[in-house]
């Protein structure tokens, strides 16, 4: 199958988070718009997280540790460890998580198979 992220229907998150899910059977993908401003509250899920920073400054804490994350910036958070962040500036952040996130599948309407 081949999609785009701009067939994907936008998600509003939380204030100032809308995203576009892509989901195997394995895996979720998802590309974040992220307003100036925006803070995501602490919480953690049983996913492993791949997070790149595609466009913007994003303040991003993983357990104790914070660090101010920049284009091509990537974080590797681990299964259950809390983490929190904020946008310093508007961002588009590229999430991948393992196993899918069910939560965000019955979130997401399916992206339309051979679009581009």
């Amino acid at each position: 199958m081949f999609t785009s992220f701009e067939n994907c229907t936008p998600i509003s998150l939380l204030p100032g988070f809308t995203a576009r899910f892509i989901h195997t059977d394995t895996q979720t993908f998802s590309l974040v718009e992220v307003e100036e401003g925006a803070v995501l509250p602490e919480h953690f899920h049983e996913n492993e997280q791949f997070s790149q920073v595609l466009e913007g400054t994003f303040e991003l804490t993983i357990g104790n540790e914070t660090r101010i994350c920049n284009p091509g910036d990537v974080a590797l958070i681990e299964s259950n460890i809390p983490h929190s962040g904020r946008a310093i500036t508007a961002c588009r952040i590229f999430d991948v998580f393992s196993p899918a996130r069910e939560d965000y599948k019955k979130l997401s309407i399916p992206p339309e198979e051979g679009s581009n």
